[in-house]
């Protein structure tokens, strides 16, 4: 992540996304062959370097071609819908095709996306000029943001909200099976009702963020503590219906924290740093990445030492914890932008890379 962000910085999104997108396609169909744990190890890694690449250069795409709220939530929360349904959507969908069609078939169907996805891209994005690629402004190093104590939060913030899911995902399933002697099927969509209220919390977080955008800091908040007390209450359930809400409760929590949340990363750059996204997107990837490094190999061992009630004890206390720390971000809004970089150069220079584009298209 810290070299694709900085890649991102020096030479747009539309490459990066689309060398993502390649090693992506590359990664997923050597899945499908794979008949060793080698070849998964490589593949595995492949896909990690893939979505490095594809997943900081669509968000900061995203964030750097809506400059402007409310439309830049709107925009933001649309793209971690559709990150959402992927997630709660794969288990299910892998198990149905494995069960009825075989193992290749869920690993091809997903090389066509993202074959598909990348000739979409080659023809509706234009490519970045050169000419605008040499006029973007100098994104700030990505050693820099991270030492921003603002930006810290957030990341801090990012990571918290998503470890409930990420080491839950590893062994809810175990769980169900010995304690409520959950059937396959049900293991397999446990997660899938989730969805709608990830949908929902987003949906709110736009609705809210564009009537009171000054209370960014407190819907993650909110989300944070509804993460929290739905954690603690997953031990309590005795049957499928049971666990379902509160890991309805986890997603719409982690739906107001990352809609909330990722577009102050977006403001942060803008009024403190340099209006480049990469780098402060590839910081947000790291923070998710984390949590779900984390997740197999924590998690695991912790339900093994001390217990499934614990493990999830102590990550509600978690989230609870580290809601007021948000308060730090209050005044965010308030802030105005620094002159301190590239942005002294003029007043009413282009802020972003497509900005910079449509500026060189205007002079020719």
């Amino acid at each position: 992540n810290p070299l694709s962000g900085t890649f991102i910085d020096r030479v747009g999104y539309d490459v990066p996304l689309l060398i993502g997108l390649a090693v992506m396609f590359l990664s997923t169909a050597t899945f499908a062959f794979a008949e060793n744990y080698a070849t998964l190890f490589a593949a595995r890694s492949l896909q990690g370097l893939g979505s490095a690449f594809a997943d900081t250069a669509g968000i900061a795409m995203i964030a750097d071609r809506y400059g402007e709220e409310p439309a830049r939530s709107r925009a933001l929360g649309t793209a971690l819908a559709f990150i959402s349904f992927g997630s709660l959507a794969a288990p299910p969908f892998g198990g149905v095709l494995y069960e009825f069609a075989g193992k290749r078939v869920p690993f091809l169907v997903l090389a066509c996306v993202c074959l598909l996805d990348g000739l979409l891209l080659l023809v509706l994005v234009p490519p970045c000029a050169g000419s605008a690629r040499a006029n973007m402004p100098v994104g700030t190093p990505i050693h820099r943001l991270m030492a921003d104590p603002y930006i810290a939060v957030v990341a801090g913030a990012l990571t918290t909200c998503n470890i409930p899911l990420a080491f839950l995902e590893p062994t809810i399933a175990n769980w169900m099976k010995e304690s409520m002697g959950a059937t396959e099927w049900e293991m397999g969509l446990t997660w899938l009702p989730a969805f709608f209220p990830h949908v929902l919390g987003v949906y709110v977080t736009v609705r809210l963020a564009a009537k009171y955008p000054h209370l960014q800091w407190f819907y993650g908040a909110l989300g944070m503590a509804i993460i929290g007390a739905s954690s603690c209450m997953v031990p309590a359930c005795r049957n499928f219906g049971q666990v379902v809400i509160p890991l309805c409760g986890i997603c719409f929590g982690i739906a107001l924290v990352d809609t909330a949340l990722l577009p102050t990363l977006a403001f942060l750059v803008d009024v403190r740093h340099v209006s480049v996204y990469g780098s402060i997107y590839a910081i947000a990837d790291i923070s998710y990445s984390v949590a779900y490094a984390l997740g197999p190999i924590v998690a695991g061992q912790i339900v093994h030492t001390m217990g499934f009630v614990q493990l999830n004890l102590g990550m509600g206390l978690a989230n609870v914890l580290y809601a007021p720390v948000l308060l730090f971000l209050k005044n965010v809004c308030q802030m105005k932008p620094s002159h301190s970089e590239r942005n002294i150069l003029l007043e009413e220079a282009p802020k972003g890379l497509y900005d910079t584009i449509k500026m060189e298209e205007r002079k020719g």
